[in-house]
């Protein structure tokens, strides 16, 4: 069984950056899409960005696309989120997540096409 550990949370001021790290366990990692997720006190979780397998199809939230570069290594079995320009409206836990369909190359967005995930790391952007 494949397990994820987020790390690289923390607290910041509105403008900086920060960078998740998504570590995982088991052979099958590099043949999955992974994603990242996040959920703010009170609210829904919400798609931050996803990226397939191969890491040539990424995907972003509208609300973070051009702030947030999602990317992966492989030989490491880890995935990154980047995070500049950071808003404290971006304050939530993140999580990561593990695609259920192995071996192409799409990098969904709904959270119904990922079945393992971390167990989520704090991001508390300061104003």
């Amino acid at each position: 069984q494949v397990q994820l550990v987020e790390s690289g949370g923390g607290l910041v001021q509105a403008g900086g950056s920060l960078r998740l790290s998504c570590a995982a366990s088991g052979s099958t990692f590099s043949l999955n899409a992974t994603g990242w997720f996040r959920q703010a006190p009170g609210k829904e979780r919400e798609f931050a960005a996803s990226i397939s397998w191969s890491g040539g199809t990424t995907d972003y939230g509208d609300s973070v696309k051009g702030r947030f570069t999602i990317s992966r290594d492989n030989a490491k079995n880890t995935v990154y989120l980047q995070m500049n320009s950071l808003k404290p409206e971006d304050t939530a836990v993140y999580y990561c997540a593990l695609g259920i369909v192995v071996g192409d190359d799409y990098a969904p967005t709904l959270s119904s096409a990922y079945n393992i995930w971390g167990q989520g790391t704090q991001v508390t952007v300061s104003s």
